[in-house]
């Protein structure tokens, strides 16, 4: 491998694009080819860079080093699968598959193939979370018994329809909007059980994908603790923040106001979710302009100043761990494939509660 790792994006869309003109800003990498979308030769056209129609023909390059999986969710399998075969180390958005069995013959390929794993959940990445993680680990707030997360908005008829709002393609919101769920699992353990109610209740008929936008979720964890989740488009009151309640405080996490707050007794701490107050300025903007968490970047939407300052973080971690440098313990579980599977087992399970109507028992969890 040579000093500069060569990159190649499979997803031109709105993430795909903003990784890759992330990697263009920093020291040591390099995007050296696209593929897919529409945007695919448009993209390649700016960075100076290969376009490919064809996945295989882009991942025997021999001077391809690694690869960003950004294309719908559906199709991550496929390009994470076979970039291992290939040599090629991989870093896949979440959510990383839509069922546990994709999940796991994605990292088997990696592992059999020796590459670099890493699942891209972002959130780990925040000021804000890295600093409720050092309360809890610090006793702030005793043991944590339960925690609730919403990420809920509305949603209008769509002129035309995106492969989000489609269930084979993006899992739904619970996988799309996987984020929260990974973040409860990382702060409670695995969930063992979860029953979940809900449906598509307001968004049918023609202008509408057939996902469901009203789920309630509910997840217990080992040794008791319960957990509570409210998600979907079905929500006029739209709101975006995870609260987690212990034996002695309690932790707000609040992304509309972009902060972090620690409940002790009578104090009160509060801390920005981002690393400046500029960042978490734009972040409220962003929401005051939308309804709740419910929200989409386009192929034409340009990231906001918080996300291309976390997208630095995750490619700069990715590439360390290329390079064989020592990941740091809070970023392990998004290497050793745990976030990956904690995250998609508990969202199939949930969807799968959902259908048949009882509880679901998540036995991969001990």
């Amino acid at each position: 491998m040579s000093a500069t790792i060569h990159f190649g994006i499979v997803g031109c869309g709105y993430f795909g694009s903003g990784f890759a003109r992330t990697i263009s800003k920093l020291e040591g990498v390099k995007t050296v080819a696209v593929h897919g979308g529409t945007r695919a030769q448009s993209l390649a056209d700016e960075l100076g860079c290969d376009a490919y129609e064809n996945l295989e023909e882009m991942l025997v390059r021999s001077d391809l080093d690694a690869i960003i999986v950004a294309s719908p969710n559906h199709a991550h399998k496929e390009a994470v699968v076979m970039a291992a075969k290939y040599g090629k180390h991989v870093f896949c958005e979440k959510p990383f598959a839509l069922s546990i069995a994709d999940c796991d013959e994605m990292i088997a390929a990696c592992r059999d193939n020796g590459v670099v794993l890493m699942a891209g959940h972002i959130m780990h990445f925040m000021n804000g979370v890295q600093q409720v993680k050092r309360w809890i680990e610090a006793g702030e707030i005793g043991r944590p018994i339960v925690i609730h997360a919403e990420r809920t908005g509305w949603e209008e008829r769509q002129r035309e329809v995106s492969w989000k709002k489609q269930l084979n393609s993006s899992g739904g919101h619970l996988f799309h909007h996987i984020h929260e769920l990974d973040f409860l699992q990382a702060i409670m353990g695995p969930a063992v059980s979860v029953s979940t109610a809900g449906g598509n209740l307001a968004h049918s008929g023609e202008g509408f994908g057939d996902e469901d936008d009203v789920l309630l979720v509910t997840l217990e964890f080992a040794g008791g603790t319960v957990g509570t989740m409210q998600y979907g488009s079905g929500f006029r009151w739209g709101e975006h923040f995870v609260k987690i309640n212990g034996t002695e405080g309690a932790i707000l996490l609040d992304m509309e106001q972009s902060s972090v707050i620690l409940k002790k007794g009578k104090e009160t701490i509060r801390f920005g979710l981002n690393d400046t107050s500029e960042e978490d300025a734009v972040r409220m903007e962003t929401y005051q302009r939308k309804s709740g968490g419910v929200f989409y970047g386009t192929k034409d939407t340009a990231l906001p100043l918080h996300l291309g300052k976390l997208m630095k973080k995750e490619i700069s971690c990715f590439r360390d761990a290329i390079l064989g440098w020592p990941i740091e313990k809070q970023y392990e579980r998004l290497f050793n494939g745990s976030a990956a599977r904690s995250s998609v087992a508990t969202a199939e399970a949930a969807m799968n509660s959902l259908r048949e109507k009882r509880w679901m028992t998540i036995e991969w969890s001990n």
